[in-house]
């Protein structure tokens, strides 16, 4: 079957225009900027009447934690996959702090093999490094794998690298991108330190963005790019959070830097007076900060030192998230969220709608260079997103996919609804229901 999405507003390549789409296959086999000429042959194609909707490029989201193996009571490939459909999401670029790690070709192929069986969208997978891995790493076919993620401020497990000679050697051969978690743990831990002398146990919220602060932030993105310009690496630094680390990156388009920037939905929703209300449901690493921080991050967006928007979906339960500070897990998911709360942003005037689709899909694609997808073109994928701009729907635990059950969203009214999401040519989400039969595929790149 071919499908005609007639008549929508399309927006693509900063552009909005009202056209149609034919799709055939996995694929997009003709866009008309206009209207369907009048001698076009409806014979088995399946028309789609969009009129008064927006039609997107998929998102693709570089930063989540779907996380399986291991920790599937808080969340699987498949359960977080459909909640990615939901949103608007085509294809994810999955965490490799599972259980076991991603740290070896095999545990990263396996994954590579269930999220075949499983997921609804499309998909790739980190290669993690630590101290001790280097000649996995340097296995990684850049082809097939989106990049390798290096913990440079991190307690989890042992995926902390924190070696000198680990690093440089990461950093000068690494064959594919190098995406970075930074923060510095020494600075951290004497914050830590600091706040337990001062509060005991009972360290109260508003803390966690002085305790993982904006210096700890700087000292080790800062490392990153010092590392990265000597020699000449793929950097993208992901989840950026304070005005201090702006000044470390250059505006441009992304396929021409060899450094790049992220930040994250969460960033640039709340900030530190969202605590008093919100608590642990909104304890991330990095931490929220300062309104400063957080007006200096759109600054950076809107300028395009900021290149990419991403989530760092990352569910807990919420039994473990109602605890003290010490004791409540950092993360929270955000993957069927993201793309309307951006739109919300746009309708308040933040940010115009070209640029959240420059940020959330045609940028991904061009600093990964995935091949064929994050932008409506005649021979790319048809990975494709229908939006209903005038319904309203409010968030809650009824329609809420994720397998922890909440969001952070929960009672926050969205004026944008998903009403179909594409992969390869084949409606996934439709009237709010799963396409169960469907399933996406590993994404490719070009090296």
């Amino acid at each position: 079957m071919k499908t005609l999405i007639k008549d929508a507003l399309i927006i693509n390549e900063g552009l909005k225009f009202t056209g149609s789409v034919l799709i055939d296959g996995e694929r997009i086999s003709k866009i008309f900027p206009h209207a369907v000429p009048f001698n076009f042959d409806f014979s088995g194609v399946s028309v789609v009447e969009a009129a008064g909707k927006y039609l997107v490029p998929g998102v693709i989201d570089d930063q989540v934690h779907f996380r399986e193996p291991g920790l599937t009571y808080k969340g699987e490939i498949a359960t977080e996959s459909r909640a990615a459909a939901a949103g608007g999401v085509t294809t994810f670029m999955e965490m490799p702090n599972t259980n076991p790690q991603t740290v070896t070709q095999d545990e990263l192929q396996k994954k590579y093999e269930r999220a075949a069986e499983v997921s609804a969208v499309n998909f790739s997978f980190y290669m993690g490094a630590t101290n001790d891995n280097l000649a996995e790493v340097m296995k990684t076919d850049p082809s097939k794998v989106c990049g390798i993620k290096v913990f440079m401020g991190s307690s989890t497990g042992n995926m902390l690298v924190d070696n000198e000679n680990t690093l440089s050697e990461i950093f000068k051969h690494a064959p594919t991108l190098v995406a970075t978690h930074c923060e510095d743990e020494k600075t951290i831990q004497q914050n830590l330190e600091a706040a337990r002398v001062k509060y005991g146990e009972l360290v109260p919220m508003s803390q966690h963005g002085n305790i993982r602060s904006d210096e700890a932030c700087y000292l080790s993105s800062s490392k990153a790019i010092e590392l990265a310009s000597k020699f000449d690496t793929r950097l993208h630094v992901l989840h950026l959070s304070t005005a201090k680390e702006m000044s470390l990156f250059s505006t441009g388009k992304p396929a021409n830097k060899k450094i790049t920037a992220e930040v994250c939905v969460h960033h640039l929703w709340f900030d530190d007076r969202d605590y008093e209300k919100m608590g642990t449901r909104i304890k991330w690493n990095p931490a929220i900060k300062t309104v400063k921080d957080k007006e200096a991050l759109w600054e950076a967006l809107l300028t395009d030192k900021i290149d990419v928007i991403a989530t760092d979906h990352a569910p807990h339960t919420i039994e473990e998230k109602n605890n003290t500070y010490f004791k409540a897990p950092s993360g929270g998911p955000l993957v069927q969220h993201s793309l309307v709360a951006m739109l919300e942003m746009s309708r308040k005037g933040f940010i115009s709608i070209e640029k959240v689709i420059q940020k959330m899909c045609h940028a991904p694609a061009d600093l990964f260079r995935i091949n064929e997808r994050g932008y409506i073109r005649e021979g790319y994928y048809a990975d494709l997103v229908l939006i209903d701009p005038k319904q309203n729907w409010v968030v809650s635990p009824e329609n809420i996919l994720y397998k922890c059950g909440w969001s952070p969203f929960e009672g926050v009214e969205f004026s944008h609804k998903v009403v179909t999401t594409y992969i390869n040519g084949v409606p996934v989400f439709s009237d709010n229901k799963i396409n169960e039969s469907v399933k996406g595929t590993r994404i490719k790149f070009n090296c």
